[in-house]
């Protein structure tokens, strides 16, 4: 291919758009996905239907040592320019699917892909199809790697565990997208930098003498010395950074006692700990720990604290990023690519960061003019469908774009 057909100054399609049948195929795959989510490092059947849908069109797929996920190769590699990667996670969520007019909703009890990791396997997929098709008519200069990517919602991520399994060996930039409902499909959201935030998780226990509430004075009050780690740990850990650094601790689950006359003996508490800046989040753990004993010592409360890391901010590189937009804007004209704002919402492709370039873009999945957000990690969440055609065409005339530069 030459350069002149690569590049697309005219408006002239890059070659590499979805055939009409191919995606009526992929929404069929997708549906089958959504209606079957498995979680995290237990995603045996969503691997095995990757795995022989490639091995279908020719490829040779392979799978993780860790037994679930996958990473396939478009080309053959010479240990020459590195690839580039594309990298969708595989896994569901532990949580109900709650549409009740759906053909395709989940059929597991308390599973569902709310977060849409379904769409973003099938466009990779979808993706991966296409270029192999390009790669036997001689018209992909440089292979491209598919990483399928298992427990992506198990802190602190299985990124890392597929990295340890290898990876990352011949790429130079890994490319990924994330479903937004708030964008509609056919659009993108974009930004150069830290585009989400460090996520880790906490669960405290505290622990002391109950006793009779007519007696308070005699015990360790553990329902007020858990209310107080609620509301004043927060408060405390914003004085002792820097409030622009975005550091936000925020409760999820707070359990005690079994009768309203009884002080207890025990209390549990967990939430998460958030983070806009990757220098704050390295200083987290030990900040939040000293307040959380802080307020705890101070009601005589013993506290046993599990911190668990998490992951810290995707940060898109320039150039990675700018590939994305250019890709866009080449399928779908400048105005399909808007700005994004960097959310509190973790992602474990920020650990390919620490290692290669790359960048992750927000794939719109609202339907335009649709007003109710069905958001992430909500029972009722879907996606409009048209967001795998536009997926599936951004990675292919990104992946012919990174070639020709």
């Amino acid at each position: 291919m030459s350069p002149e057909s690569e590049v697309d100054p005219a408006g002239e399609q890059l070659p590499g758009t979805l055939p009409a049948s191919l995606h009526a195929e992929l929404v069929a795959f997708r549906r089958d996905l959504h209606m079957h989510p498995e979680l995290g490092n237990q995603e045996f059947r969503t691997t095995a239907a990757i795995k022989e849908r490639l091995e279908k069109a020719g490829l040779k797929p392979r799978v993780l040592a860790v037994g679930t996920g996958l990473i396939c190769d478009i080309g053959d590699w010479d240990g020459g320019r590195p690839m580039l990667a594309l990298r969708a996670d595989i896994d569901g969520l532990p949580i109900p699917d709650t549409k009740s007019e759906c053909s395709y909703r989940s059929t597991v009890p308390d599973r569902a892909h709310a977060c849409g990791h379904d769409v973003h396997t099938t466009v990779v997929l979808g993706a991966g199809l296409v270029l192999a098709e390009l790669d036997r008519k001689g018209l992909l200069p440089r292979p491209v790697r598919l990483l399928f990517q298992p427990a992506e919602e198990v802190l602190p991520g299985g990124a890392a565990d597929a990295i340890d399994c290898g990876v990352l060996e011949g790429v130079g930039q890994i490319l990924a997208v994330h479903c937004d409902p708030r964008v509609d499909a056919g659009r993108i959201g974009l930004r150069t930098g830290a585009i989400t935030s460090a996520c880790d998780r906490l669960e405290i226990s505290l622990d002391g003498p109950g006793g009779h509430t007519a007696r308070p004075h005699l015990t360790t009050d553990l329902v007020t010395a858990a209310a107080r780690v609620v509301t004043d740990v927060p408060a405390i850990v914003g004085r002792r950074i820097d409030t622009r650094a975005g550091l936000a601790v925020t409760w999820g689950r707070i359990e005690s006692g079994h009768a309203p006359n009884v002080i207890p003996q025990h209390a549990e508490l967990s939430g998460t700990v958030r983070c806009l800046d990757i220098e704050a989040w390295r200083q987290a753990p030990d900040i939040v720990v000293a307040a959380i004993d802080e307020v705890a010592n101070l009601h005589g409360a013993k506290s046993e604290i599990n911190y668990v890391r998490g992951v810290p901010p995707v940060v898109n590189h320039a150039d990675s990023t700018e590939l994305i937009r250019t890709a866009m804007t080449a399928r779908r004209g400048a105005d399909s690519v808007e700005s994004t704002e960097q959310s509190l919402g973790g992602e474990d492709f920020s650990w390919y960061l620490e290692h290669v370039p790359g960048a992750m873009a927000r794939l719109g999945v609202r339907t335009p003019g649709e007003r109710t957000v069905r958001d992430l990690h909500q029972g009722d969440f879907d996606a409009d469908e048209h967001a795998i055609t536009v997926g599936v065409e951004m990675f292919t005339a990104a992946a012919l774009l990174d070639a020709a530069s």
